[in-house]
């Protein structure tokens, strides 16, 4: 049975720490902690579970911490996670069965990533990453800020689960970090271009982020979901401005580099709607359903290939007068959403409509 190492950067994590340390518990033979300039009682919480602290000075690059940490690792692979990250009971038990069946053979894992709920518990937002490695691989992390493992070898995808349970975000250190990196007249790789992108766009500077998507894109050298996601974000982007034909552009650029995904579907499904054309509608939501079940290591918004399509669905059946096929998709769309507001009143729209139906004579 292979050992593993826990490794983990933080700061300021005292409210949080404790609970993803106790969710490996038993797991990892070693918990490596590196903390970048913690001014609460992280420390002494993380005190309690090991002896392995360590200090780094904070330099504005995440890839330099995290390497740091795999560094002091002792164990055959390693894990990380981040402070606010945790392993749910039913993936705590498939983690610890995959360390009693591991190969040698494999040289890293990955595991999804849910990073949001709705209040229903769904998964509305979701990501690949790879979680578990071999140390003696000696991977190394890349990029200051949204850093990533340059890994090669033989993997494992499994169905094990990393949940984030944020209790806060500095939302500025990712964007300050961006800023200054520009302002020392750094090159912004590929990868950094569209992240930088992503911070101004959160932030709401919505012509810079336009800026940073279009070079991004320009250098040819993004990877292809990147690519997609970037239409998908200048669509936003000009959404928000109010240019639906500039929107609706980059929506059917991204055709260029894959299949659409499920949230460029719902996309086009909500746009023949407004202009009335459900039958044209309809099928692109029937295709957000189809085609999200695709895995991909991209983020994905589960809504768009689960109850979102259903539910507008009902709603283009209705007006289509079809109305079983729009009753049908509202009790899909209830699966994921009991107790949506929406969805309760079109059940019993529906009811009431298909009650008062003549029954036809043959």
């Amino acid at each position: 049975m292979p050992s593993i190492s826990l490794c983990m950067i933080v700061r300021n994590e005292e409210d949080h720490i404790g609970r993803c340390l106790d969710s490996v518990a038993g797991i990892a033979d070693e918990i490596v902690i590196v903390d970048t300039g913690s001014t609460d009682e992280t420390k002494a919480v993380v005190s309690r579970y090991t002896d392995s602290i360590h200090d780094f000075v904070w330099i504005d690059d995440f890839a330099a911490a995290r390497n740091y940490a795999f560094s002091l690792a002792t164990m055959d692979y390693i894990l990380w996670l981040d402070a606010d990250d945790m392993l749910e009971e039913d993936d705590r038990h498939k983690l610890a069965a995959l360390k009693l069946t591991l190969e040698p053979s494999v040289d890293y894992v990955n595991m999804a990533y849910h990073l949001a709920f709705d209040e229903y518990g769904n998964i509305t937002s979701s990501i690949r990453r790879n979680r578990l490695v071999k140390r003696a691989n000696g991977y190394r992390w890349i990029g200051a800020v949204h850093e990533y493992l340059d890994v090669w070898g033989n993997h494992l995808q499994s169905d094990i689960a990393v949940t984030h349970r944020a209790l806060r975000h500095d939302s500025d250190r990712n964007l300050r970090i961006y800023e200054r990196k520009a302002a020392r007249g750094e090159q912004l790789s590929p990868r950094d271009l569209i992240y930088f992108a992503n911070e101004l766009m959160d932030h709401r500077y919505l012509n810079r982020a336009i800026h940073y998507y279009e070079q991004f894109l320009g250098t040819g050298a993004g990877w292809s979901e990147d690519n997609i996601a970037a239409c998908g974000k200048l669509a936003d982007c000009y959404h928000a401005l109010g240019d639906e034909d500039a929107e609706m552009e980059w929506v059917l650029r991204s055709f260029l580099y894959g299949a659409p995904r499920a949230e460029t579907c719902c996309r086009l499904g909500y746009y023949l709607m407004q202009r009335e054309e459900y039958r044209s509608a309809s099928y692109w939501y029937h295709q957000a359903l189809q085609v999200g079940q695709t895995t991909t290591w991209a983020l994905t918004n589960r809504a768009c290939s689960t109850w979102l399509p259903h539910l507008q669905l009902c709603v283009c059946y209705d007006k289509l007068g079809e109305l079983e096929l729009a009753f049908r998709h509202n009790e899909e769309a209830r699966r994921y959403r009991p107790d949506d507001a929406s969805i309760v009143a079109n059940k019993a729209y529906l009811e009431a409509a298909l009650a008062k139906r003549e029954p036809v004579d043959m």
